[in-house]
């Protein structure tokens, strides 16, 4: 890649998921991408993240359709567990082709 490739936009970066590559974010994707389901409590421990933050990151992959959030009670206690949908797998996957080829030199196809 040259310098007139990075300037005009054709390094590919434009075509990063941008939900996804927010750091929070794919730090929840990460987790979520190698388990079937995750409960509130393992994300929060996991990210690092307060509560609030990791709710309200949540939130913003729901709405785009990249996870299910699952509440329901356990002993009377709320319990909330988290999934990717197939969507949410299927943007994941598309962005690390991405990175990777954009680390590689290559962009690959739209």
């Amino acid at each position: 890649m040259n310098s007139e490739e990075t300037l005009t936009g054709e390094s590919g970066i434009e075509e990063i998921d941008r939900i996804i590559h927010e750091p929070a974010r794919l730090n929840i994707m990460l987790y979520l991408y190698v388990v079937e389901k995750a409960d509130f409590t393992f994300l929060v421990r996991k990210t690092g993240l307060t509560r609030g933050n990791l709710s309200v990151h949540l939130q913003k992959l729901e709405q785009n359709g990249y996870v299910e959030i699952l509440k329901e009670f356990q002993q009377r206690k709320p319990h909330t567990l988290v999934r990717l949908t197939q969507r949410g797998r299927d943007a994941f996957d598309s962005y690390r082709e991405r990175i990777l080829a954009i680390l590689g030199g290559t962009v690959p196809s739209p």
